[in-house]
């Protein structure tokens, strides 16, 4: 920790005691990160397992799904499995930055009895979740999990640099894609602070928000353009949305995992209070995210709508329809509260 920045007074005023006391008696971690993950959910999974680590313990990365390429600078991401080790005596099942138990993903009914024999402890930011375990620590203050996971070490006193700074760098890619390198409002001086340290454990903050924010691939760029070019807003303007469709990813040479940052992109919009992306899913279901502007929407209404959830200025829900007919539905629901805005 760099010399002048003190997170204990932050980390004490935080961490629960009974967190702390989990994962010190734990032997055998399994920590899961969600579905679909991202640099947030990748970096606190890791950043669990580091700490289990240098307690003495052992850990498992866990995620239903590939980490996508862009995430492969991250420290550690080769260890991320689908499914936990055979034959492995697991004691605490972590699950990392899951807005709700069902967004581990399919891991989750493929060893239904393994999970639902562990002690289970939820780490998360998302004021969406509403997880009442003992042991369960739901800050939406946060503006990342990863931040959370910086003062839990702070908190056992362990250094910011474990695992010759793969620690702090895991972290600090999390707070920095979650805060879109500290742009959004939920950075905060306990987010500043915790990032300060890190930044001073060893984590490249300018290179890691090159990675996640400025530099994509020829097949994402020509993915944006597409779904950019189909932009569309309710007469009044107040709200924008887009559509992203598996023929683009198609005709783009695109995964899945290039559409980060599209819905960014529609945020910048000057009129729009509800901005919105509805990606069409191979299962016929629609994906919708949305962002929305300081002191109007609250995301978490529009998307819990659907039975989605996220925090107050993002959030996301899946609507069980296909893409033509979630639109209506999406917009319809995004313009009653947009017009409802008073400033």
């Amino acid at each position: 920790m760099s010399a002048g920045i003190d997170l204990a007074a932050f980390a004490a005023a935080s961490t629960p005691d009974l967190v702390v006391e989990r994962l010190r008696a734990a032997r055998h971690v399994l920590a899961v990160s969600h579905e679909n993950p991202d640099a947030d959910t990748l970096g606190a999974v890791l950043g669990i397992c580091r700490i289990v680590e240098a307690l003495g313990g052992r850990a498992t990365a866990i995620s239903s799904d590939e980490p996508p390429p862009l995430y492969d600078f991250i420290p550690g991401i080769e260890r991320f499995r689908r499914d936990p080790e055979p034959g492995e005596a697991y004691d605490l099942l972590v699950l990392a930055d899951c807005a709700s138990a069902e967004r581990v993903g399919a891991v989750a009914s493929r060893n239904a009895d393994l999970f639902a024999s562990l002690p289970r402890m939820i780490v998360d930011h998302h004021a969406s979740n509403d997880a009442d375990g003992h042991a369960d620590w739901i800050d939406p203050g946060a503006a990342a999990t990863c931040e959370l996971v910086a003062l839990l070490a702070v908190t056992m006193g362990l250094p910011l640099d474990l695992a010759d700074g793969a620690f702090a760098d895991a972290l600090m890619a999390g707070i920095v894609m979650d805060t879109a390198t500290f742009a959004h409002p939920n950075a905060t001086p306990r987010t500043l602070a915790v990032s300060a340290a890190l930044v001073g454990a060893g984590a490249p903050l300018s290179d890691i928000s090159r990675r996640l924010y400025r530099t994509k691939p020829d097949a994402q760029l020509r993915l944006f353009g597409r779904v950019l070019d189909r932009l569309e807003t309710t007469p009044d303007r107040l709200v924008i949305w887009s559509t992203l469709r598996l023929a683009d990813l198609a005709e783009t040479e695109s995964i899945p995992a290039h559409s980060e940052g599209i819905i960014d992109l529609l945020a910048q919009s000057e009129a729009a209070e509800v901005s919105m992306l509805l990606k069409e899913q191979e299962d016929g279901t629609t994906r919708l995210s949305v962002r929305t502007k300081p002191g109007g929407v609250d995301a978490t209404v529009l998307t819990g709508t659907f039975g989605g959830g996220g925090h107050a200025r993002a959030a996301g829900a899946t609507l069980p329809l296909p893409l033509a007919d979630a639109i209506p539905v999406a917009r319809d629901a995004a313009d009653r509260l947009a017009r409802a805005v008073q400033r």
